[in-house]
């Protein structure tokens, strides 16, 4: 798939000597949704802004839509959006007037029409006249992202976009981030709710310390790390693991009344089957199951507490 985004060895060290970045290398497909996820602090802000020419790099090369940002930054910028992360905006400006200006900003004519479609697919178009300090905090955050579409960015950054919204408006977002990807916007989004990027991302990269500790996948990933437990609840309890059972992760628990399996990996399915026929022709009868498997969540908490 052709790539949309090109980071080499991105760095940005701070006066003082923080290092932000530490030679991050990224690479984003057109079309994709990608997650970024990191810690408070890792760097995914910094990161954001040095693509989007907030954030002056102290080494390396980025290349958007083929374009080097350094010597061609005007051009690549007036192809991206960006939600941020902190609220900003003209507090008595108009709902409407302000996203409005934002399109202006990217030297694009006035188009009425595609403002409109944009309010009222954010539920913004009833409170257009409204001067943007009468707005609940979640609905200042729909019209950040109304300003980040006003130029139809090919690729939008969403840096924590459903920060500090209720869940009606989080799902309206969804379905609107959802069909974006339907038409062709690649998006990069960082978020607190993990499991937003499980549900929606195509890849995942994960950032601790300036530094890009994995990305992968999503499905390969969950595969790849993903563990899974399995708790029969017996019908009659073992006094110890038959000794014939097939030799898999295996423990007693509740005076053995109860049978856990642990597994990892792309085998967990095949294993788990093939205890479940181990139990049953041994006569080993249970009454429940209880299957857990990780969460894009938890690969993440692991990765970053081992570091990688």
């Amino acid at each position: 798939m052709e790539s949309i985004l090109e980071i080499q060895g991105l760095t940005k060290t701070y006066p003082g000597g923080l290092t932000a970045l530490d030679a991050v290398d990224l690479e984003v497909r057109r079309g994709e949704i990608f997650a970024l996820l990191g810690p408070n602090g890792a760097g995914k802000t910094t990161l954001i802004g040095a693509v989007c020419g907030m954030v002056r790099p102290t080494g390396g090369s980025i290349r958007a839509f083929g374009l080097d940002m350094a010597r061609d930054w005007r051009r690549a910028r007036a192809r991206i959006g960006l939600v941020p992360q902190e609220l900003g905006f003209d507090i008595f400006e108009s709902v409407e007037r302000s996203v409005r200006f934002s399109r202006g900003l990217a030297g694009l004519a006035p188009d009425p029409g595609k403002i409109e479609a944009i309010l009222r697919s954010l539920s913004l178009w009833d409170k257009r006249d409204a001067q943007i300090r009468m707005l609940s905090g979640g609905m200042k955050r729909r019209v950040l992202i109304a300003k980040a579409l006003a130029h139809d960015p090919e690729l939008i950054f969403l840096d924590e976009p459903t920060a500090g919204v209720d869940v009606e408006l989080r799902r309206d977002m969804w379905r609107l981030i959802g069909g974006l990807r339907e038409q062709g916007t690649t998006i990069i989004l960082t978020t607190h709710y993990i499991e937003e990027a499980e549900e929606m991302a195509d890849r995942v990269g994960v950032i601790d310390k300036g530094r890009i500790l994995l990305v992968e996948d999503k499905d390969t990933l969950m595969a790849r790390m993903g563990s899974k437990e399995a708790v029969f609840t017996l019908s009659e309890p073992l006094h110890a693991l038959p000794p014939d059972l097939p030799g898999l992760s295996l423990s007693l628990g509740e005076a053995g009344r109860s049978l856990c399996y642990r597994g990892s990996g792309a085998d967990a399915d095949g294993e788990l089957a093939e205890l479940v026929q181990a139990l049953v022709a041994r006569g080993i009868r249970f009454s429940a199951l209880d299957i857990h498997e990780s969460t894009l969540e938890d690969i993440f908490v692991d990765l970053v507490e081992n570091g990688g």
